[in-house]
């Protein structure tokens, strides 16, 4: 029987707030690609490669780091991350050139996976009975994080440059190692004993025999594919006539997107009562309609705030779920779990990063939303195909909590 363990309310806020700073690091330069190729010599068809870097370092730091949370101290591991994360980012507004420049970006993403350390952290020190609000409270402080990063770094670029945005983020993450140092619990214990390269070898084997685990990673991967397509590329057309809008103003099409946050944490309570199932159908059907409003971009402003709105609620929602699912199996592996399952998040968003900016180059913003779209449309497909026989119409006709509850678990 797994002990549940308070969770006050200011500690889990605080397990936000550092997760969402922490995982700005890995958006800030959405905004930016413009002036960064520029400064940087990159060509405009390939700016994308800046957000495929840094997925790859996250997607590193998935397999590499993240399993160590199961083998060592998590609050020493954290706090380090973070001071490591600050000299990472100091080098990455340093940099002259794109050698430098890419070895930090890259280092930023490897170690931004301490978001996902917290988030495994919080849903450990959470009472089974609440561990899906929680988790949706922390996630929701993911979804601020990612969406007040483009807000952030187009205002700062256009005070005081791209570079700025960087040692800003530096300062952030010293100041949040030193609030956690002191609030995070000293003791953790239900350590594994393994050796590093069994820890890392035991990522794939939970990944073999949890077939929940497998499911929610592919669906991770399209959703978040869907997501990079949409927010790589959106700079491209809104800094381009007829808008032509500055960093500050493409920055703030992110807060649009706060209703992802609000529905993030609604999915955590509903998972908690058996609907996962029911709530992914219903989001992921939302994501696909969410290509429509957003493919008028160039001619209403309107149609995209819809857009971004419908695209944002969908995939946090999803995001949530898939969560809260995982955390229900194997709470001895948690670190590992969320390493799995996120490391085909960073691969999606990786791959939709890069056939964004080039998709646009060649067929322009009617092409990224037909990809998008494309996109979307598999992942939902995916989850039809992969629903067990006997629940697929109990799952799509009707919101019967016990029999979908039961499914969850099959």
């Amino acid at each position: 029987m797994e002990k549940a363990v308070p969770l006050s309310k200011t500690t889990a806020l605080l397990f936000a707030a550092a997760s969402g700073c922490a995982v700005a690091n890995v958006y800030y330069a959405q905004p930016l690609l413009n002036t960064m190729g520029q400064d940087l010599h990159i060509r405009p068809g390939a700016v994308g490669i800046v957000v495929t870097i840094t997925q790859t370092g996250y997607a590193l730091g998935l397999l590499l780091l993240l399993p160590l949370g199961d083998l060592f101290n998590r609050r020493r591991l954290i706090v380090t991350q973070l001071l490591l994360a600050m000299v990472a980012l100091l080098l990455v507004a340093w940099a002259p050139a794109q050698p430098l420049f890419f070895a930090g970006i890259a280092a930023v993403g490897l170690l931004a996976v301490v978001t996902q350390t917290l988030v495994a952290y919080a849903a450990t020190l959470a009472a089974p009975a609440e561990r899906g609000r929680i988790v949706g409270l922390v996630t929701s402080g993911v979804v601020l994080g990612i969406l007040l990063a483009r807000t952030i770094s187009g205002t700062l670029a256009d005070l005081a440059g791209w570079r700025a945005v960087y040692v800003f983020s530096a300062v952030l993450m010293l100041l949040t190692a030193i609030a956690l140092f002191r609030a995070l619990p000293k003791n953790d214990p239900g350590k594994v004993v393994a050796s590093y390269p069994q820890l890392l070898a035991s990522v794939f084997r939970l990944f073999y025999e949890e077939r929940i685990l497998r499911v929610r990673a592919f669906i991770a991967m399209f959703i978040f594919a869907a997501f990079s397509v949409l927010w790589t590329s959106l700079v491209l057309p809104l800094s381009a006539p007829p808008y032509q809008f500055t960093h500050t103003v493409v920055g703030m099409f992110g807060l649009i997107g706060v209703a992802g946050a609000l529905g993030a944490a609604r999915a955590g309570h509903l998972a908690d009562r058996g609907l996962g199932q029911w709530t992914t159908g219903v989001a992921l059907t939302l994501l696909v309609l969410s290509w429509i409003p957003l493919s008028f971009t160039t001619q209403s402003i309107w149609a995209l705030l819809a857009g971004i709105i419908l695209l944002d609620l969908a995939i946090q929602a999803v995001h949530v779920t898939n969560q809260s699912m995982i955390y229900q199996i194997r709470p001895e592996s948690r670190n590992r779990l969320v390493a799995g399952y996120m490391l085909f998040y960073s691969i999606g968003s990786g791959i939709g990063s890069i056939a964004a900016t080039t998709t646009y180059a060649h067929a322009g913003w009617t092409g990224v939303c037909i990809l998008g779209a494309a996109i979307s449309a598999i992942g939902l497909i995916f989850w039809v195909i992969t629903l067990p026989r006997s629940s697929r119409h109990t799952t799509l006709s009707t919101t019967n909590t016990h029999q979908i509850h039961a499914d969850q678990h099959a």
